[in-house]
């Protein structure tokens, strides 16, 4: 049965990445601080990156924050990669950042908005809810969810280091566990920041075959090559790098999307030396 991380993982083969487009339009980025403005910045950065992008990542709040227009930006967004995935003649997987967490019959509303209004692939999500609040995202096993983990602001080990049953173990380990228990039709993930690769690399322990959105690389300050090597699978795979502002804010962001795909293969092919 065909499922959400099959598709991600035929796009990551043939664009040889593992580089998540971020498509988060800041007002002070924008040509015009409105709807059409974030819409014109994105669709520009589509246009420029998506031969080199395993998949990309509209965050919705910078277009919630227009209204309506800023909804329908965000649609035309979504549709305008689906149209670089025909180009190219490869599915490129939409993420949808919305962070949601609701009880079941609100995330049943939220499902239907990310992926039947807005024609995404997959959303982030907060586990803090339990099963039935993500359920309804996964009822699909071509759309996908990736639950916040192991995040990377500040006030992060408030909540995900709390120690939990008998081991002591941190509250983002057994996240992971249970992540792993609700992934019956291979379309659940994990959000693990990669600005801390010890906790990456605990995660990927406790979850060995899950896919992990780690962001962090770039503007945030995350290494590459630490973030690539606590967080693959051993099959090479398992690791998607959300990259934003790194590419958004250069002269040229083909170009700088280029450059991270192609440092991010030559980590893995100097790794796969090595073994």
């Amino acid at each position: 049965m065909e499922s959400f991380f099959t598709f991600l993982e035929k796009r990551a083969v043939d664009s040889s990445s593992l580089l998540c487009i971020g498509l988060d339009p800041h007002t002070s980025d924008l040509p015009a601080p409105n709807a059409e403005g974030a819409l014109r910045f994105c669709l520009d950065l589509v246009l420029r990156t998506a031969p080199f992008a395993a998949a990309f990542k509209p965050n919705a709040a910078f277009f919630e924050q227009f209204g309506a227009p800023g909804w329908e930006a965000l649609r035309q967004v979504i549709e305008a990669v689906g149209e670089q995935s025909q180009r190219l003649g490869s599915l490129i997987p939409v993420i949808l950042d919305g962070k949601r967490g609701d009880i079941a019959s609100t995330a049943d509303a939220y499902a239907r908005s990310a992926f039947k209004a807005l024609g995404a692939h997959a959303v982030t999500l907060s586990p803090y809810l339990g099963r039935d609040s993500i359920e309804p995202f996964l009822a699909d096993a071509e759309k996908g969810a990736f639950l916040l983990c192991k995040t990377s602001n500040p006030g992060a080990s408030d909540l995900q280091d709390l120690p939990t049953g008998e081991t002591g173990e941190p509250l983002y380990i057994a996240v992971a566990r249970l992540a792993r228990q609700w992934n019956t039709r291979n379309n659940v993930g994990l959000v693990v920041g990669a600005t801390q690769p010890e906790a990456l690399a605990r995660v990927r322990a406790a979850a060995p075959e899950l896919w992990i959105l780690a962001p962090g690389v770039g503007a945030q300050g995350g290494d590459l090559e630490a973030a690539l090597k606590a967080g693959l699978r051993a099959d090479g795979q398992g690791l998607l790098l959300p990259v934003s502002r790194a590419i958004s804010r250069t002269p040229d962001p083909g170009k700088a999307a280029a450059a991270l795909r192609d440092a991010i293969v030559s980590i893995l092919y100097n790794a796969n030396k090595e073994r």
